[in-house]
Protein backbone atom coordinates (compact mmCIF):
# COMPACT_ATOMS: atom_id res chain seq x y z
CA UNK A 1 0.00 0.00 0.00
CA UNK A 2 1.14 3.43 -0.65
CA UNK A 3 1.89 5.47 2.09
CA UNK A 4 0.60 9.30 2.09
CA UNK A 5 3.11 11.32 4.35
CA UNK A 6 0.74 14.34 3.86
CA UNK A 7 -2.59 11.97 5.59
CA UNK A 8 -3.69 13.69 8.44
CA UNK A 9 -3.67 10.56 10.05
CA UNK A 10 -0.27 9.93 9.42
CA UNK A 11 0.89 13.34 10.41
CA UNK A 12 -1.20 13.59 14.02
CA UNK A 13 0.79 9.83 14.33
CA UNK A 14 4.21 11.20 13.62
CA UNK A 15 3.09 14.09 15.74
CA UNK A 16 2.36 12.08 18.79
CA UNK A 17 5.86 9.33 18.71
CA UNK A 18 7.68 12.72 18.16
CA UNK A 19 5.99 14.43 21.42
CA UNK A 20 6.21 11.30 22.92
CA UNK A 21 9.93 10.69 22.63
CA UNK A 22 10.68 14.88 23.30
CA UNK A 23 11.06 15.16 20.02
CA UNK A 24 14.61 13.79 20.43
CA UNK A 25 16.31 10.07 18.98
CA UNK A 26 15.53 7.22 21.13
CA UNK A 27 18.89 5.10 19.96
CA UNK A 28 20.62 4.45 23.31
CA UNK A 29 23.30 7.33 23.99
CA UNK A 30 22.12 9.25 20.67
CA UNK A 31 19.56 12.08 21.88
CA UNK A 32 19.88 13.90 18.64
CA UNK A 33 16.87 16.60 18.08
CA UNK A 34 17.26 17.35 14.23
CA UNK A 35 16.82 14.85 11.22
CA UNK A 36 14.37 12.93 12.89
CA UNK A 37 12.11 10.27 11.81
CA UNK A 38 8.97 8.51 13.39
CA UNK A 39 10.11 5.13 12.53
CA UNK A 40 7.31 2.05 12.82
CA UNK A 41 8.76 -0.60 15.45
CA UNK A 42 6.56 -3.04 13.77
CA UNK A 43 6.37 -2.45 10.01
CA UNK A 44 4.23 -0.67 7.98
CA UNK A 45 3.05 -3.47 5.46
CA UNK A 46 3.56 -6.24 7.74
CA UNK A 47 0.91 -4.58 10.52
CA UNK A 48 -1.54 -2.63 9.26
CA UNK A 49 -3.55 -2.28 12.53
CA UNK A 50 -0.44 -0.65 13.90
CA UNK A 51 0.15 1.92 11.26
CA UNK A 52 -1.64 4.94 13.23
CA UNK A 53 -0.75 3.42 16.85
CA UNK A 54 1.72 5.48 18.95
CA UNK A 55 3.06 2.93 20.45
CA UNK A 56 4.05 1.44 17.34
CA UNK A 57 6.26 4.18 16.70
CA UNK A 58 10.24 5.52 18.02
CA UNK A 59 11.58 8.83 17.09
CA UNK A 60 14.90 7.96 15.66
CA UNK A 61 17.79 10.96 14.02
CA UNK A 62 17.93 10.01 10.12
CA UNK A 63 21.23 8.14 10.64
CA UNK A 64 20.03 5.32 13.21
CA UNK A 65 16.48 5.42 11.10
CA UNK A 66 18.68 4.00 8.27
CA UNK A 67 20.53 1.93 9.80
CA UNK A 68 17.53 -0.08 11.48
CA UNK A 69 15.23 -0.20 7.87
CA UNK A 70 14.59 -3.17 7.02
CA UNK A 71 15.87 -4.55 10.03
CA UNK A 72 12.46 -4.45 11.68
CA UNK A 73 12.48 -7.75 13.29
CA UNK A 74 15.64 -7.61 15.21
CA UNK A 75 14.92 -4.16 16.41
CA UNK A 76 11.52 -4.34 17.52
CA UNK A 77 12.33 -6.13 21.15
CA UNK A 78 14.77 -3.05 21.93
CA UNK A 79 12.67 -0.74 21.13
CA UNK A 80 9.65 -2.02 22.62
CA UNK A 81 11.36 -2.30 25.63
CA UNK A 82 12.80 1.59 25.42
CA UNK A 83 9.40 2.33 25.71
CA UNK A 84 8.11 -0.09 28.29
CA UNK A 85 11.19 1.40 30.69
CA UNK A 86 9.60 5.02 29.97
CA UNK A 87 6.38 3.56 31.46
CA UNK A 88 7.67 2.26 34.64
Amino acid sequence: MYRNFDDPQYKKWRQQVYKRDKFMCRWPGCNKKNGLNAHHIKTWAGFPGLRFDPNNGITLCKYHHRQVHGLEDVYAGTFLKILANDRL
